[in-house]
């Protein structure tokens, strides 16, 4: 099959070619402003780390190996 124009319609308005669209005066850019950065520093942790970077064991008197709590008898 061929398309072929159908003479019976009429062209809309507002479907005709567009212009040649003009350049935008570009404008100058900016000058850059430079923030003084701010200089990081080390902080340290509230307990003290193995390498890896997780708390140090400490054995609590209180607690057993498991993390539940030790029964005395008073």
């Amino acid at each position: 099959m061929r398309d072929k124009k159908d003479n019976a319609t009429f062209d809309l308005p507002g479907f005709a070619p567009a212009a040649p669209l003009e350049p935008e005066a570009k404008r100058p850019p900016l000058p850059r402003i430079r923030r003084a950065t701010l200089k990081q520093e080390q902080m340290e942790l509230l307990e003290p780390t193995d390498n890896s970077g997780l708390p140090v064991w400490v054995r609590d008197e209180n607690l057993d190996l498991t993390g539940l709590p030790v029964w005395k008898r008073d």
